[in-house]
């Protein structure tokens, strides 16, 4: 194990030791360095917080008791801003409750005052190789997410060869801006991650931000982080996500329903690669690709006066429209058997796929959610149902109902042959087939039903019924 870790120490791995003992810190830090460690130290919470902000590093030694912080209390603080971050607490107050409590926290190792540095090394190392482990685990995982969540490197369509035949082409071009355009679902996500992994950037960070989750001051200060003080809860200085991009790739996800005077700021960082924390006064430099996506029409929004025509020239250097799962229909049979396969393996069900009348249904429907709203149905019937086949009476009542067989599955939901149905589940059947007959409307559904809106309100969430995506809201 020393061998492997030391092969990969030679100023790769950073380490911060935090201690108020200028003599351990000295140490520690001579020590760790004359093996290739880049070793940095801190005397106090204060000093280790704004480290933090400052450098990149694999492995904290943090003393138990510092002079204006617990050091548990920071291993929380850490561990929560940076959880893949390895933390070994050094303490000469050994408790076993504190041992415990840190343990819970997440700390790698609990090491009693005073230790051998021998004996702090050779922790130090397992620490290493533990999260280059747990590192290779994400990447190895992450890889399989997005085969068995990218439904678009399963579609076979002509419309999305051509697409995957322009990501390829984009990615190889290293620095160019690229718009993902397209409905809800359809998919622009995978596709930045696919450009960013075929590119020149696949080795950095891929960080993205969904615009349209943050007000505006939250927004500007996710994206381009702050300076202690820039205001009332700026108690420490923090990196913004493009910072965190750097090496790497940004994807600005729902970039339409970013502010104006925000919207300013971002064209000057993508213009000039430099930009300012909030609060700050100096330039920060950033060499990233930077990758957005929306479902409106910028040119419609800057004609509203909602967006800026100059950022609409920057974004859109190379634009990708992904069509919706209705305009594709020859890609929903292996899309189906795709996420059946995934489903199969990630809750140990052996389910065939739908049976001939089932996927006919979910041919006809039209997938206002898109490939998403299919890999939830395809997810909800596999996890809700121990049986061979993927029936009619298995899917929603949208989709069913789609079809022109809502009274019929109705029917054949409430009498299967040699079953017995509670008054629960007819109560729940009847309230969905009520929803999908109006719409939705919860008033109408209500009258129908004979019964008052509130009860109504009070039955969907006892029977945990969701509206379907084109009714949310």
């Amino acid at each position: 194990m020393e061998a492997d870790v030391g092969t990969l120490t030679k100023q790769a791995y950073g380490i911060l030791v935090v201690d108020d003992e200028r003599t351990l810190r000295f140490a520690l830090k001579e020590g760790l360095a004359e093996d290739g460690y880049r070793v940095e130290t801190a005397g106090d919470g204060a000093e280790a917080r704004s480290a933090l902000d400052r450098g990149e590093y694999h492995l904290v030694l943090l003393d138990q008791k510092l002079p204006d912080a617990s050091g548990i209390d920071l291993l929380r603080e850490f561990k929560a801003r940076r959880p893949e971050i390895q933390v070994v607490i050094m303490t000469a107050y050994g408790k076993f409750q504190w041992a415990v409590e840190a343990t819970k926290a997440g700390c790698f190792d609990y090491v009693a005052k005073p230790f051998e540095l021998d004996h702090m090394k050779l922790i130090i190392q397992n620490a290493l190789s533990q999260r280059r482990l747990s590192e290779e685990v994400r990447r190895l995982r992450d890889a399989e997410r997005r085969r068995a969540g990218t439904s678009l490197i399963v579609g076979g369509s002509s419309k999305m060869a051509k697409i995957f035949e322009t990501i390829r082409k984009i990615a190889a071009t290293g620095s160019s801006t690229v718009l993902l355009q397209g409905e809800t679902g359809v998919g622009k996500e995978l596709l930045a991650r696919e450009v960013h992994e075929l590119g020149p950037t696949s080795e950095g960070p891929f960080v993205e931000i969904n615009c349209s989750a943050f007000p505006e001051n939250l927004l500007e200060s996710e994206l381009f982080g702050y300076e202690k003080g820039a205001f009332t809860d700026a108690k420490r200085t923090k990196r913004g996500l493009m910072e965190m991009a750097n090496g790497g790739t940004l994807f600005l996800d729902e970039i339409g329903e970013m502010s104006l005077a925000l919207q300013s700021k971002l064209l000057r960082a993508l213009e000039q690669k430099r930009f300012r924390r909030v609060g700050g006064t100096a330039d920060i430099h950033v060499e990233a690709r930077f990758l957005a996506a929306t479902n409106r029409d910028l040119r419609s929004l800057v004609e509203q006066e909602k967006f800026r025509e100059d950022l609409v020239y920057r974004l859109d250097v190379i634009r990708v429209s992904v069509p919706p799962l209705r305009e594709r229909p020859e890609d929903i049979p292996a899309l189906i058997d795709h996420f059946v396969a995934h489903f199969n393996r990630e809750l140990g069900k052996s389910v065939k796929g739908p049976n001939d009348e089932a996927l006919a249904l979910l041919m006809a429907y039209r997938w206002p959610g898109n490939v998403r709203e299919l890999r939830n149905v395809i997810e909800r019937s596999i996890l809700l149902e121990s049986v061979e086949w993927i029936l009619p009476e298995h899917l929603p009542l949208e989709v069913v109902g789609a079809g022109g067989n809502g009274p019929r599955v109705l029917t054949t939901r409430i009498h299967t042959e040699g079953t017995i149905t509670t008054l629960a589940q007819a109560e729940k059947i009847a309230i969905e087939m009520a929803l999908a007959q109006t719409g939705w409307n919860k008033t109408k559904a209500a009258e129908a039903l004979g019964i008052s809106r509130q009860t109504l309100r009070t039955k969907l969430k006892e029977y945990r019924v969701e509206a379907p995506q084109e009714h949310d809201g």
